[in-house]
């Protein structure tokens, strides 16, 4: 499966309704300290939303309910591979991506055979205070380098005109969350995402 080259990670369903119909194809529901009744209903109605659009949507660390609600991918973070079934998850035939910041994060990363990986923050973030300082386009050029065929994920501090450098340095896709959910006009700049992902 070819995923697409924009990747926005939103936090309610309510966003899925403005950014599919804009074009967006692959996107990320990352629901943090949510009941788990009113978690299963968000991640259920992401699901049908993206379903109808026809595009791939992609849990943030609640593997469990992806494969009870029959999602097709799920993320996780390297403290999420603590606790998390992989084999449940492959039995499942949920496609994994995987989060890494350092060398033997990517190792770990690897070893659990992931259908992506993701590597940030690539340039400062504000989204979350990270231990990790910027990893920069040098790191993107070495992961893209080590990891091959497999699709790497760029994430951290990207804005539009900073798409076409990680992509140019190996990155096959680039995520983003503040510089469309903190912009004044979110549709426009999913527009100009788009636009400069195509």
């Amino acid at each position: 499966m070819t995923l697409d080259r924009f990747y926005p990670i939103f936090d309610h369903p309510d966003w899925l309704v403005r950014a599919l119909p804009l074009g967006v194809k692959l996107v990320q529901l990352r629901i943090k300290d949510r009941p788990d009744p009113e978690l299963r209903a968000l991640l259920a109605r992401g699901r049908d939303l993206c379903r109808d659009a026809g595009a791939v949507l992609v849990v943030n660390d609640h593997w469990r309910l992806a494969i009870e609600l029959g999602c097709d991918w799920v993320h996780l973070g390297q403290e999420d591979l603590d606790e998390a079934d992989l084999g449940a998850i492959k039995r499942a035939d949920l496609r994994l991506g995987i989060s890494t910041h350092d060398e033997a994060e990517l190792d770990r990363a690897l070893s659990c055979d992931p259908d992506y990986v993701a590597l940030g923050p690539v340039w400062p973030t504000i989204l979350k205070k990270m231990k990790w300082h910027e990893q920069g386009l040098d790191r993107v050029r070495d992961w893209k380098t080590r990891i091959g065929d497999l699709p790497l994920v760029a994430i951290g501090g990207l804005s539009v005109p900073r798409a076409a450098q990680a992509l140019g340095a190996g990155a096959d896709i680039v995520s983003v969350v503040t510089d469309i959910t903190l912009n004044a006009d979110p549709d426009a700049r999913i527009a100009e995402w788009i636009e400069a992902t195509r």
